[in-house]
């Protein structure tokens, strides 16, 4: 067959690699960075134009979004409508953009997130900075590429006499590739341009002192060291700090409020405070009540504390590092150069780039403009023999059919200047004077003369583009936006350290529900709802600020700050919900853990050992082991601070020891010693430390008694000890305020989980 004569081989990783590149230089290219000269994408330099055609000049009345964007993909750029339009919606944002390059009527999106409306509701017409992007574009001062199709042409660069790339900012992700320009003050990087044109050699250093940080639209504050920002801007790449702005606000009676008036860049308002709020619900910021959204044009958002007492730095400090109120700004100064190749390059080489591309288009468009001079003298050249010897042209043009041929001879005019007098009207003839025409021509030479010195001397060319520099300052600079602030010492901070130490008792039920109510009366806990079949098992005191242990029948051990508990109007959480418990695990004990302080552990087997309360924290929802056990059936019996240095344990077998706390090893977990000798199946009731002065509380259920004499009960650690005194033999557990019990559920003996 013909067609097989055109097939060849070809090796399929060579063609892929080819073709992948071809693929991914298309994307970086024409498509995700933008160009050094202009700061544009192909995209918004096609929907600039576009409107440019469209005669969409700001004094102009504003056209369908709908037909701009007709326009746009039809003409010069083939892709989805919806990805042109979000692109010159962006351009019409004042959130997004920091100097607004279309002029957006209808909705065009709002800085909570919600999108523009369809694009044929909306209008649009250009602002005064994208016509200054535009300007002189019919003065040969750019090159022009084919469109996609071939039938019309289109602007490879735009002359750009407003520095955009720097001004507006950019983002994109190519092939392999990103960009991320912060946007900047105009008046600044204008500044900057003119000391580099004064002083070519100056630094970095030098023009950050004209320019010293980005300017975003919606405000904020820049926390950065000079060091970081001298980093970004002269390799190209870093990241700096931006904080939402807030203030104090004072209510009556010594209350307030903290009120944000601007939130970083790029940051959704609604999404910033579903975060906050979410905060607040989790019981990850106890020390807010509320936050609301009071903004109309202005942002106005309202963080109300649960304390007037707490330090307002705190909050935000806490607010910052949890929530969108501090944003990572990324700088990756990658663009596309004059050389069509992409380049990470620093702040000078930024503003040379956008100098240099200035200096060709002034040069272009002096030569563009001498050329049309040099025409136009020409022009009048012939004009003025024309007003010399008018009767003589009139007469040649009546008597000869063809009177150009006869015109260029008789007075030595060529075909243009021949041409141009027969084609004009005989209105024109009257005026025709030659004082008009010899004055027109003089001010042509003069300023032929000027355009001619600017051409043949640089010095004088820069001189003026830095003219037009100031012109371009005076009519685009406006007040700085984003302040910059020197980095602090960043602020470590736990929700528990903006917690008030607020007097909580936490309730836990038989089937393992959680809450807590405030204050440390017992008579509260006689009033809380449980669930049907459910009733109160164990009720202790603890703080807000406090975390609390639960030790598990496995040994493992739960915790959870107090202020992240239920309140005590519902019916609580259920264990499972707050921690990952293995299934079939119960909790058995719960206490409220001091980091420092020593706790005594016993398991019903009478094994037990000394740990600190830090050991008996963690972070993790699944828990950690802290009690091993030497049989399988053994599980912990409590968990008690250390009150004193002697320990006493109370056996089924109505048995009592005391012996020293010393004898017990210090340990963060294991299964530790024998603490009473027990008979087979005989189980640990109960076990308490206390100072040997103040002697220890036996209580029968019917009555109680304070031993201090303890002689008869004294032994070595796992010794078997001696029966309880007469009165107790029936039973009894410790009483007293020894143990951090505050309420005991129905039917508690001492024995937990019985």
């Amino acid at each position: 067959m013909a067609g097989e004569d055109r097939i060849q081989d070809a090796p399929i990783r060579l063609e892929l690699e080819s073709r992948y590149l071809a693929y991914a230089l298309s994307t970086i290219i024409s498509r995700s960075l933008p160009d050094v000269r202009d700061g544009l994408k192909p995209v918004h330099r096609r929907i600039l134009y576009a409107m440019r055609g469209l005669h969409l000049e700001p004094n102009l009345p504003p056209k369908k979004s709908a037909r701009v964007v007709g326009d746009v993909i039809g003409k010069y750029h083939p892709h989805g409508d919806q990805a042109a339009y979000d692109a010159m919606v962006r351009m019409a944002q004042e959130f997004a953009a920091r100097y607004p390059l279309v002029d957006g009527q209808g909705n065009f999106g709002n800085i909570d997130g919600d999108g523009a409306a369809a694009m044929r509701y909306t209008e649009a017409r250009l602002t005064r900075i994208a016509m200054a992007l535009l300007e002189d574009i019919d003065q040969d001062t750019v090159d022009f590429n084919e469109t996609y199709d071939g039938s019309m042409t289109e602007p490879r660069v735009l002359p750009a006499r407003f520095p955009n790339l720097l001004a507006n900012g950019s983002s994109g992700i190519a092939v392999g590739m990103s960009t991320s320009i912060p946007p900047h003050h105009v008046g600044e990087i204008l500044d900057a341009c003119m000391a580099l044109i004064d002083d070519p050699e100056c630094t970095v250093v030098s023009l950050m002192k004209l320019v010293p940080g980005p300017d975003f639209p919606t405000g904020g504050i820049l926390v950065s060291d000079f060091e970081e920002r001298r980093e970004a801007y002269e390799t190209g790449r870093g990241s700096l700090r931006l904080r939402a702005r807030w203030h104090k606000e004072s209510l009556d009676y010594g209350q307030w409020n903290l009120v944000v008036t601007e939130i970083p860049y790029q940051v959704q308002k609604s999404r910033l405070i579903e975060r906050i709020a979410l905060l607040i619900t989790e019981k990850k910021c106890p020390f807010l009540v509320d936050v609301r959204d009071e903004s109309d044009e202005a942002i106005r958002i309202v963080l109300e504390p649960r304390s007037s007492r707490l330090d307002p730095e705190m909050v935000m400090a806490y607010l910052f590092k949890n929530s969108e109120l501090e944003t990572r700004i990324i700088i990756n100064f990658n663009v596309i150069t004059r050389q069509m190749r992409p380049e990470v390059m620093d702040l000078k080489s930024l503003l040379q780039a956008w100098l240099s591309h200035r200096f060709e288009v002034h040069t272009r468009r002096a030569r563009y403009e001498l050329d049309q001079i040099d025409q136009r003298l020409h022009l009048l050249a012939g004009y003025l023999v024309v007003h010399l010897n008018i009767d003589e042209v009139i007469a040649i043009i009546k008597e000869h059919d063809d009177p150009a041929p006869v015109l260029m001879a008789r007075f030595g005019l060529d075909a243009g200047q021949a041409e141009a007098i027969l084609n004009m009207r005989l209105r024109s003839l009257r005026k025709l004077e030659e004082m008009a025409i010899r004055k027109e021509m003089a001010e042509k030479e003069l300023r032929a003369t000027l355009l001619r010195g600017l051409l043949a001397d640089p010095g004088k060319m820069w001189g003026d583009i830095r003219t037009d520099l100031v012109k371009t300052r005076k009519a685009f600079a406006d007040v700085r936006r984003t302040t910059l602030e020197e980095a602090t010492r960043e602020i470590t901070l736990r929700p528990e350290d903006l917690v008030q130490k607020e007097p909580v008792t936490v309730i836990v039920s038989q089937k393992g529900w959680v809450k807590s109510i405030k204050g440390h009366d017992p008579a509260l806990v006689e009033k809380v709802r449980f669930k049907v079949e459910d009733e109160l098992l164990r009720a202790f005191p603890a703080y807000a600020n406090q975390q609390i242990s639960f030790v598990a029948r496995s040994g493992k051990v739960y915790s959870v700050f107090a202020y992240r508990l239920a309140d005590g109007k519902g019916f609580g959480d259920p264990m499972s919900v707050l921690f990952d418990m293995d299934s079939g695990d119960r909790v058995v004990w719960g206490l409220a853990v001091e980091p420092e302080r020593e706790y005594f552990v016993a398991t019903r087997f009478g094994q037990g050992f000394r740990i600190l309360g830090k050991d008996l924290l963690t972070n993790y929802r699944a828990g950690k082991q802290v009690v091993s056990f030497k049989e399988e059936n053994d599980y912990p019996l409590h968990i008690h601070p250390v009150w004193g240095q002697s320990v006493a344990a109370i056996s089924r077998g109505r048995t009592l020891l005391v012996c020293n706390l010393e004898e017990f090893p210090l340990l963060p977990k294991g299964k530790g010693v024998r603490i009473i000798k027990l008979a087979k199946d005989e189980l640990l009731v109960d076990v308490i430390t206390f100072d040997a002065e103040q002697g220890v509380t036996l209580d029968s259920g019917k009555k109680d008694m304070v031993l201090r004499d303890l002689d008869a009960w004294r032994g070595s650690r796992g010794s078997r000890g001696s029966m309880l005194p007469f009165g107790f033999r029936g039973g009894a557990v410790f009483g007293g305020t020894g143990a951090s019990l505050l309420v005991a559920g129905k039917g508690y003996t001492g024995e937990l989980f019985d």
